[in-house]
C-alpha cells in the first residue's frame, strides 16, 4: 500500500492511497492544478483515480472538490449531512449525484474497505479513515480533525500498519500566540484538534506494536513546527517506529506499507 500526502494543514488537505490497481483520494482542500501536478510528479494521472471521500465540509477539506469532480470526472463519497453542507457552498458549483456513505459503517471501493469512524470535531458529521486492502490485509488510519482522543481511535490503533495522524498545535505556541481568545478555545476545546502532547499520549498508551511508522498531519502554521512536533512525539514514543512530519504546502511520499507483522492482527481486530 502507498500513500502520498499531497498536503496537509489547515491551508488544505489532501492524501492519496494506492493499492493493487484501486487509487483515491481523500478530501481536496488544495485546487486541482496543485493536486494534478503533484500526484504527476510521482507517476500518476489524477484522471486514473477510482474516486474522493470527505471526511467532512470544512473548507481546508473541500475547497477543490468541485473541480476534482468536474474537470477529473472523480466520483464522490460522502455521507449526506457532510454531502449537503458542501454542495451550499458557492465555491463548490454545480456536481453531480455523489455516492453517500453512513458515518460508523464500512464501504468499499475496488479493493479498498473503509471503516468510517465518527470524530467529535466542530463540523456537521465529521469522519475520520481506516483504509484496508482486502487481499494484502494492509490497514493505514487516516486521523485528522478529531476534536479529542475517543474510545473508538484507541480501539483501532492497534489494528494498524500505518497511520496519518493530527498533530495540529503545541500548547505553549498556542496559549502565547497571536490567535484571539475564542480561537484558541475552538482549537484546544474538545470539538478542536489534537495537540502535539495529545497525539503522542495517545500513540504511547495504545497498543502500537503494529505500527511501521507514523506520520504527524495537519500541523499549524501560526501555533506548531515540525521540529516542535517531532520533538515532543520521539521525546514520548522514542524509535518504536519511524516518524514522519507532513509537508503543509507541498507532497510528501510516504514508505510503502509492508506485510502486517503478526499473523493474529486479524483477531485483534475482529474484537476491536
Amino acid at each position: 500500500m502507498e500513500v502520498i500526502t499531497l498536503q496537509s494543514g489547515s491551508a488544505g488537505n489532501c492524501v492519496f492511497v494506492r493499492s493493487g490497481e484501486t487509487r483515491l483520494l481523500f478530501d481536496a482542500g488544495i485546487s486541482g492544478s496543485n493536486a494534478q501536478t503533484r500526484l504527476a510528479n510521482y507517476g500518476y494521472d489524477i484522471r486514473d483515480c477510482n474516486a474522493l471521500v470527505l471526511s467532512h465540509e470544512h473548507s481546508d477539506h473541500i475547497s477543490g472538490v468541485g473541480v476534482f469532480h468536474r474537470k477529473f470526472g472523480l466520483p464522490v463519497y460522502a455521507n449526506l449531512r457532510t454531502w449537503n453542507a458542501t454542495r451550499a457552498k458557492p465555491s463548490t458549483g454545480c456536481m453531480g449525484s455523489p455516492n453517500h456513505f453512513v458515518s460508523g459503517r464500512p464501504f468499499q471501493i475496488g479493493s479498498l474497505r473503509i471503516e468510517t469512524l465518527k470524530t467529535p470535531h466542530d463540523a456537521i458529521d465529521s469522519v475520520c479513515f481506516v483504509i484496508e486492502d482486502v487481499h494484502t490485509g494492509h490497514r493505514f488510519g487516516l486521523f485528522t480533525d478529531l476534536g479529542h482522543v475517543f474510545p473508538e481511535i484507541q480501539e483501532v490503533i492497534g489494528t494498524l500498519d500505518a497511520v496519518l495522524i493530527e498533530s495540529n498545535y503545541d500548547e505553549e505556541m498556542l496559549r502565547t500566540g497571536p490567535y484571539p481568545q475564542h480561537l484558541k478555545n475552538r482549537i484546544s476545546g474538545k470539538r478542536g484538534h489534537l495537540s502535539n502532547s495529545d497525539a503522542a499520549e495517545l500513540l504511547d498508551t495504545c497498543d502500537a506494536s503494529q505500527l511501521q511508522w507514523a506520520c504527524l498531519g495537519h500541523l499549524s502554521a501560526q501555533n506548531n513546527s515540525p521540529d516542535v512536533a517531532l520533538a515532543t512525539h520521539r521525546q514520548k514514543l522514542g524509535n518504536r517506529f519511524s516518524l514522519f512530519c507532513a509537508d503543509r504546502y507541498g507532497a510528501m511520499q510516504l514508505p510503502k506499507i509492508k506485510e502486517p507483522k503478526f499473523t493474529l492482527r486479524a483477531a485483534c481486530r475482529s474484537i476491536g
